[in-house]
């Protein structure tokens, strides 16, 4: 039993016949409560014509000259028998109940019940007849609710007796039993063509939705929901009118929403997060890559892709990660890279010196050697300190003072102006930033020195951020460009070496620059130098 139980929670009824069923419940549901109105309806209206018959009979019945004499002087036998004569054939005629005839003494002169005949009328219903009053009144009888019609008997306008005469009125069953062959054909018309729109609104919706049912798609719902959720990338998707449609929980974490996934969701994408910059891609309808933006204070590296069904934009998705992780381990694998790059120009570099020391005092100039290592001493003590004092982000002087020592190696001398002094960033920009905007600026003006045929080579690196301006300049004396290369310069993947990875340290300067509302400027000429400025407003 329990296996058969578990078998029929296992089957669940097709959506088709969930509309079908639904269909009829509606329909039949519709037919009770339309047919209960009309029903109704029709019963006043039979109520109304079946009291206008019973007051025009009790009227002909009240105004037969016969009847006002048999009452007025005729004794009681003679004229019930002719009154009743009388009332029986108009009764008859008019399909009344029964027609009762009394004088001012409330004595029955006709009734349908024999034994009635003689009595005296107990009713109280009957008092304004007496009075000169026309009425209809209804009465529980023995077949039901009865509808009478009170009648006064004038004779030259004095009252002689009154006229009752009596309908019984129809009730649901009997309008049911009337029109039960009309009402089964219209139910059965109505629920032949329910059935059949039922079944192509069916077929149609399961089309739409690819031929799954709703348990389906909610489960394919939660799968959903739960995949998004477990990335480890954040996920914003939204729909052709702004409206969010996906929102994982990563996204929450990574842009710091307070919401749950699910109450963002149906939200337009502004009134959550103002400047995901995903409302550009429906309307440009391209997508964009690898893009460093600043979003509700985060830096993150966003994809945004326009979502496209059947040639047309329905929305927009973005896949994006924090990059603040990542700028931290790319200054751990720099910093690595420099201090062994600094390690192994500073043995090549102190290993010449010692030679020269060891040479020195071979040749017994002690006094010359000694000199000399006090003016090595000083030089490098000179630079560190220049840099310690004017640069106050030792992550930046360390990347000064290692491009200084490659400078070296390569036979480029490095300078960095004196009048030089950096003791903050803009606004959205970090020392992460900065690491990467001043070392791809120095390895470019590397890169044009090493290529170019001079016997002095030389970088000059200026950093000023006093009066509310950051200033940077760096400029060398190589190869230069031509306008056409400098048109180029920014775009991704643009390179002037044959080599593999180029193309993308110039971009990241400009990203860079436009995250942080700066203006980049270049001047270059060929053989003869490029200088680069960039400026920020405080």
């Amino acid at each position: 039993m329990h296996s058969e139980g578990n078998e029929l929670k296992r089957r669940k009824l097709s959506m088709n016949s969930k509309i079908m069923f639904l269909t009829f419940f509606i329909i039949a549901f519709s037919f009770f409560i339309a047919g209960s109105f009309v029903l109704g309806s029709m019963i006043k209206e039979r109520e109304k014509e079946i009291g206008q018959r019973a007051m025009l009979v009790a009227r002909t019945v009240a105004n037969l000259p016969e009847l006002k004499t048999s009452l007025q002087n005729e004794n009681f036998g003679e004229a019930s028998k002719k009154i009743n004569q009388i009332v029986d054939e108009i009764r008859t005629i008019n399909r009344a109940e029964y027609i009762v005839v009394m004088d001012m003494n409330r004595i029955k002169y006709s009734h349908p019940s024999k034994n009635q005949i003689g009595q005296i009328s107990k009713s109280t219903d009957i008092n304004a007849a007496f009075a000169e009053h026309y009425y209809l009144s209804k009465a529980k009888g023995e077949k039901g609710i009865m509808l009478r019609a009170f009648v006064p008997i004038m004779d030259e306008n004095k009252q002689i007796g009154v006229t009752v005469v009596g309908y019984s009125l129809p009730t649901f069953s009997d309008f049911f039993s009337e029109y039960s062959n009309e009402i089964l054909i219209t139910f059965a018309l109505s629920m032949l063509f329910s059935a059949f729109g039922a079944k192509a609104l069916g077929m149609h919706i399961k089309k739409q939705i690819f031929g799954l049912e709703p348990h389906e798609i909610a489960k394919l719902y939660v799968e959903r929901t739960e995949t998004f959720n477990s990335m480890h990338d954040g996920i914003i998707a939204i729909d052709q009118d702004l409206k969010i449609t996906i929102f994982n929980q990563k996204a929450c974490e990574i842009l710091g929403v307070d919401l749950e996934p699910s109450q963002c969701i149906g939200k337009r994408i502004e009134d959550v997060i103002p400047d995901t910059r995903l409302p550009e891609i429906v309307y440009s309808k391209k997508p964009v890559y690898d893009q460093e933006i600043f979003v509700n204070n985060h830096s993150i590296l966003s994809n945004r892709i326009p979502i496209s069904v059947d040639g047309q934009v329905v929305g927009a998705v973005a896949v994006f990660k924090d990059l603040t992780a990542f700028k931290k381990m790319a200054e751990e694998l720099t910093g690595v890279k420099a201090y062994v790059q600094a390690l192994r120009v500073q043995t090549h570099e102190y290993k010449n010196k010692l030679h020269t020391i060891a040479g020195l005092l071979h040749l017994g100039r002690t006094k010359q050697a000694l000199e000399y290592l006090s003016q090595v001493s000083s030089q490098h003590d000179n630079v560190t300190k220049f840099l310690n004092e004017r640069i106050y982000n030792e992550n930046i002087s360390g990347l000064l003072l290692g491009k200084i020592i490659r400078g070296q190696e390569l036979g480029i001398k490095v300078t960095i102006d004196k009048e030089s002094h950096f003791t903050r960033f803009p606004e959205k920009l970090d020392y992460h930033d900065f690491v990467v905007l001043l070392g791809n600026l120095i390895e470019n003006a590397f890169d044009a020195l090493i290529m170019a045929n001079k016997d002095e080579k030389e970088i000059h690196i200026s950093i000023d951020d006093r009066d509310e301006v950051l200033a940077i300049e760096v400029s060398d004396n190589g190869i230069g460009m031509t306008e056409e290369v400098k048109s180029q310069i920014f775009e991704r993947g643009f390179s002037t070496k044959e080599k593999e990875n180029r193309g993308i340290g110039l971009y990241l300067v400009k990203e860079i620059v436009k995250k942080g509302n700066g203006v980049i400027e270049v001047y270059s000429e060929p053989d003869k130098g490029t200088t680069f400025l960039i400026t920020f407003n405080f």
